[in-house]
């Protein structure tokens, strides 16, 4: 889920997440928890952490006129088909399988996959249908020379990656002692989507007609889209999100994505 637009202005919700196949394992009474997570190699040593930098490859932005949805629609579509061409390379080198999500554009809050959308949320991915939803409303529109819209779509893409690679699965398969293990999960899956998306921006970066400011622009705006503006605490502080966001861009490959063997402090969330 990508929540409504971060603005340096006024304080913001959490940029991403995904609607999820289900919440991970509660453990039996007896069951020790993997805390941090270990014997789960889907998710710390999967094969697409060793598939080295993505493919450079030329997705020129098409201008989105402020308050035009048709506009962020034509944005968004070939920059869908550059995520494709990019981590179907990534995956291939992984010798797993890959296939294109369905995508799927909204104009006002609706059910989607089979449940209510989220309060705040400006797209989703649902890992059953493998299907991103994008609201494109006056939110996504609001400063439209930014690079929000980009964000968004590359980490819900990120989440379809997740999916196609195992990790969704082992995430789910995780067992936890509590509630507060269970919300680290979650956050190192989001941060981890949140990183895949700044590999992608940082692989084509050089196609663009960008200056390091906007990048700094985008990175000052998810600083204030964290767990400090959710009740939830599942996401990661905004400064969290914004580091994995960076790291991804300054790599541009998956293999600087592996929150599941980050220490606690990477994934934390904001104080309640």
């Amino acid at each position: 889920m990508s929540a409504l637009k971060p603005s340096l202005a006024a304080s913001a919700v959490l940029l991403a997440s995904t609607f999820l196949a289900a919440a991970p394992a509660a453990p039996p009474a007896r069951a020790a928890a993997a805390h941090p997570i270990r014997n789960a190699a889907a998710l710390t040593g999967n094969a697409l952490y060793g598939t080295g930098r993505l493919p450079r490859l030329a997705c020129p932005e098409r201008p989105v006129r402020e308050g035009s949805a048709a506009s962020a629609r034509q944005y968004v579509l070939p920059l869908f088909d550059c995520l494709g061409t990019s981590w179907a390379a990534a995956l291939k080198k992984a010798r797993l399988p890959f296939s294109a999500p369905r995508l799927q554009f909204i104009s006002r809050p609706q059910r989607v996959c089979g449940e209510k959308w989220p309060k705040n949320a400006q797209g989703l991915y649902c890992p059953s249908y493998r299907k991103i939803v994008i609201l494109l409303d006056k939110h996504i529109t609001r400063e439209a020379a930014d690079l929000f819209l980009m964000d968004v779509i590359a980490h819900e893409y990120g989440h379809h990656v997740q999916n196609l690679a195992g990790i969704e699965r082992a995430f789910n398969r995780l067992r936890y002692r509590n509630k507060s293990e269970l919300y680290e999960q979650y956050r190192r899956l989001e941060l981890q989507a949140e990183c895949f998306a700044g590999a992608f921006m940082g692989s084509i970066w050089n196609s663009l007609d960008r200056t390091s400011d906007d990048w700094r622009y985008l990175l000052d705006a998810t600083r204030e889209s964290g767990d400090e503006n959710s009740k939830v605490r599942d996401h990661g502080k905004g400064r969290n999100i914004a580091t994995w966001l960076d790291r991804g861009f300054r790599a541009a490959a998956p293999d600087a994505c592996n929150t599941w063997s980050a220490g606690a402090s990477r994934v934390a969330t904001a104080p309640a």
